[in-house]
């Protein structure tokens, strides 16, 4: 039987979802595999998402940007090391808006949902279809990476990620902070809630040998670790939601793009989380996913007429470009895990006098922050 769709996504989160409005909307026809809703009651979603520029732009092309109470702009981020050196970066110095916004992850997932939901483009479906082209969107764990016999290449940092919500004794006033310990721990309070909200998202990343202990706390005990962290600079610190933790790493898929085993004339395309992962430190992980659907969406979009959406090609063209943004980023952010997960006293000093020294570096710290903006 001929397929009856152009490309089927398999995965319903942000970036499968974000796909698949981007392809109805030049008339491709996409069916998205969405598993069933589930009786069973979830945990609150605690994951916020700090968003670029691009991201925030393709977003908006899409309808589907969240309002300032759940897309709360940066005005200035706060990075403090281990010896009191620290380094700030203000939209103002960078002549923008926001250095990026810091996005609900909940109120995106349940915008783009509707929108999938009123496309007449889009099929939901309960399983793979045939089409010619399937994109796996289903996160670092996907079960089709492993069905196409895909190997995921891993490398394992000794540190946990902790997630959860803070309500304030005092106004975040739009800032992002970011702590880097001497024992290698990296904490950051990222603002939500608007501009004069006080509740911040928590990404801590902690050494695996802890986890157990930080789990074990109650809510007063671990918002008091987190207070010393943070040298209380927002005040009295008061959990508003659960903690979620999973393990950190580095990967990515050997190939990202190839043929479906069994079924001639189709081919495949990994993208997001499914095709890399990177430690979450510079908060980067759903800009390059996000970067990955603007490219391959526009690889379709001025595709020749007579190309198929699975032209080797086009997908040979897709994991080009999107590999080598990948592996820049990845790389820098590995860097900067290897350099302050480091313990012994040198290194200690020479990070912290390198952080002075950028921090005084004029037109280098600029660039800096224009590509970690995607702007530049």
């Amino acid at each position: 039987m001929p397929a009856t769709h152009d490309v089927c996504i398999r995965g319903a989160g942000i970036v499968g979802r974000s796909l698949a409005l981007l392809l109805a909307r030049e008339r491709l026809r996409v069916a998205l595999v969405a598993p069933p809703a589930s009786d069973t009651p979830r945990p609150p979603d605690v994951r916020a998402y700090a968003l670029g520029p691009a991201a925030r732009a393709l977003l908006d092309t899409l309808r589907c940007w969240p309002d300032e109470r759940a897309a709360t702009p940066v005005l200035e981020m706060q990075v403090f090391g281990d010896q009191l050196s620290q380094v700030r970066f203000s939209a103002a110095e960078q002549g923008v808006p926001a250095l990026n916004w810091i996005v609900d992850v909940p109120t995106l997932e349940q915008q783009l949902a509707e929108a999938v939901r009123y496309q007449s483009g889009i099929e939901l479906v309960a399983a793979p279809l045939a089409a010619p082209l399937t994109v796996v969107c289903e996160g670092r764990a996907s079960a089709t990476r492993t069905e196409l016999g895909v190997d995921w290449q891993i490398t394992r940092y000794p540190q946990q990620a902790i997630a959860t919500r803070l309500e304030c004794e005092l106004p975040h006033a739009q800032v992002a902070r970011q702590w880097f310990t001497p024992e290698g721990e990296i904490l950051a309070l990222l603002p939500l809630d608007g501009a004069q909200g006080r509740q911040v998202a928590v990404v801590w990343s902690v050494r695996s040998e802890h986890l157990a202990e930080l789990l074990a706390l109650d809510d007063a005990a671990f918002a008091a670790r987190l207070h010393a962290v943070s040298g209380g600079a927002l005040g009295a610190l008061h959990l508003s939601g659960p903690r979620a933790h999973w393990p950190l790493l580095r990967a990515q898929a050997a190939r990202w793009v190839g043929d479906m085993p069994g079924r001639p004339g189709e081919r495949f395309a990994l993208a997001g989380d499914a095709a890399h992962a990177m430690h979450p430190l510079a908060g980067q992980g759903l800009n390059v996913g996000l970067g990955d659907v603007a490219e391959l969406a526009r690889q379709l979009a001025t595709r020749e007429a007579w190309r198929a959406p699975g032209d080797p090609k086009l997908l040979r063209r897709y994991a080009r470009a999107r590999q080598g943004d990948w592996l820049r980023m990845s790389l820098a952010t590995d860097a900067l895990q290897q350099l302050f997960s480091r313990p012994e006293a040198g290194a200690g000093a020479l990070r912290n006098w390198g952080m002075a020294a950028f921090d005084r570096s004029g037109p280098l710290k600029r660039r800096v922050a224009a590509l970690a903006m995607g702007t530049a």
